[in-house]
């Protein structure tokens, strides 16, 4: 007996043209946290089911995450700082002496995390390459 496919069954998700990147990783942070938390809550999600649809789920987020943990790109404390403040929804602000330190690592991480968004399609725009050719400074003091 030969079993068919059943059209039902097919997942349905949107095209990949009509996906409206992230204009930040802070911004994508922030969404990837709230659907974390949703789903910590029992929450259930369902590809291109939102009001904006995005390119990505919010685990390809945590992967790249992962990713630049294991390269020790970023720290345990840089994830820390992204957990408590990417559950508040907002940002650490170096206004106040408090958060300053958490500022501090907020935009490390953020940093560090929007090349490998932007690689993806994540994070809209493009990465910026480098050029080909690199101009050599000489050193001061140097004979050259």
């Amino acid at each position: 007996m030969h079993a068919s496919p059943r059209s039902s069954a097919a997942p349905i998700l949107a095209a990949m043209t009509k996906a409206e990147p992230f204009a930040s990783a802070d911004e994508a942070w922030f969404w990837t946290m709230s659907a974390l938390v949703a789903r910590r809550d029992g929450a259930r999600f369902a590809a291109g089911k939102g009001s904006v649809v995005r390119p990505c789920e919010p685990d390809d987020v945590v992967k790249c995450l992962d990713r630049l943990y294991r390269q020790r790109r970023i720290e345990l404390a840089h994830a820390r700082v992204m957990r408590i403040w990417g559950e508040r929804g907002s940002a650490p602000s170096p206004r106040y002496p408090r958060e300053r330190g958490d500022y501090r690592l907020w935009r490390e991480a953020m940093n560090r995390l929007e090349w490998p968004l932007r690689v993806k399609g994540i994070v809209a725009g493009v990465p910026a390459v480098p050029e080909e050719g690199a101009e050599i400074v000489p050193f001061p003091g140097s004979l050259a």
